[in-house]
């Protein structure tokens, strides 16, 4: 049974790497998040009131300058791995919040407001968006757990995070208020960060510390967001859901999240927000590719929920050497190449 569960997760994943290698050409501005060139370059970019650097979280191009500002600061320790910064690992995360909001899946979906949308406030984030909650603790709580570790050095000012209009109680606003909050989150990230501050590190390492930080913020974020998935169609519900259990499997592999690797995976991800009418595998606006990342994503989280998440177990154990993971990555790389 052991060894038939991890086939069942190798070939689900050899099918969602596959497909979202199929065409690896991104080229030009697509290589950034939307807007990247206008988000704020560095910290003392923000605002300063009160003595205290002031981001507005529920701003794409704030959160974005977020996770600029996060690349930029630990450039120096990523510099071996790619020229002009390509190599750090951090780029898995903007390109993934670029890729929600080019898909319009950081708007309210509630109806209740024009938050997100062109025709109203395009670059407002809203608090009733799934996928928002989700991504700010894969945004906030990284860039505070840096600021905590010293990648900013002694900063001039306090840090203020200002809270959404509603639910406030969801989120965190500062390093102490998250330390107090979220111990566990806090230490993870933090660690990662202190890992290529004030080391010398292997690659490997330093993604094992982002993805154990990484799995850590959406396994605190899943049941506290449940309630968002409401605003969605069940077919986009879903796939958050399976999307957030694929990344558990990915994060084993410690596959690298640099530039060129994230945007090879993301040119096959659903290029906008699913519909109720949408049925896989045949959606007819979605490539075949799109389809089968969609599908294989549903099998895997099936497979891994009915099992009672002893296929996730297995793949851990089979990913929790060097070598297995490099084999683990192999085993993808080759089935996707052929």
């Amino acid at each position: 049974f052991g060894t038939h569960a991890l086939l069942v997760a190798t070939v689900t994943l050899s099918a969602v790497t596959a497909a979202t290698r199929g065409e690896n050409d991104v080229t030009g501005e697509d290589v950034y998040p939307p807007l990247w060139d206008l988000a704020p370059e560095n910290l003392l970019d923000f605002p300063v009131k009160d003595n205290k650097i002031v981001i507005s979280a529920w701003n794409y191009q704030d959160r974005l300058g977020v996770y600029k500002s996060l690349l930029n600061a630990s450039a120096k320790y990523f510099g071996a791995f790619g020229p002009q910064n390509s190599g750090n690992i951090l780029w898995g995360l903007p390109l993934q919040h670029g890729w929600q909001f080019r898909t319009g899946r950081l708007a309210d979906h509630s109806g209740g407001t024009s938050c997100g949308y062109e025709n109203g406030e395009l670059l407002c984030q809203s608090v009733r968006s799934w996928w928002s909650c989700m991504n700010y603790y894969l945004a906030i709580i990284p860039f505070l757990g840096a600021v905590e570790a010293g990648l900013f050095g002694q900063l001039p000012y306090e840090i203020e995070i200002l809270p959404p209009e509603e639910q406030k109680d969801d989120f965190c606003y500062s390093v102490k208020d998250c330390r107090s909050r979220m111990p566990k989150l806090m230490d993870d990230w933090k660690a990662f960060f202190e890992v290529n501050i004030f080391s010398s590190f292997k690659l490997d390492d330093a993604l094992g510390f982002m993805w154990k930080a990484h799995v850590t913020s959406i396994a605190y974020a899943l049941p506290k967001f449940q309630d968002r998935l409401k605003y969605l169609s069940d077919p986009e519900a879903n796939f958050g859901e399976d999307w957030a259990n694929g990344v558990d499997f990915i994060a084993a592999t410690h596959l690298s999240t640099d530039l060129p690797t994230t945007n090879n995976f993301q040119v096959f991800l659903p290029q906008r927000m699913l519909v109720e009418r949408d049925i896989l595998p045949s959606i007819s606006d979605f490539s075949p590719e799109q389809n089968q990342v969609l599908v294989s994503l549903r099998a895997l989280h099936k497979a891994n929920k009915l099992t009672g998440g002893l296929l996730l177990k297995l793949w851990r154990k089979a990913m929790s050497t060097e070598a297995g993971r490099k084999m683990g990555r192999k085993m993808i790389e080759s089935l996707t190449s052929s």
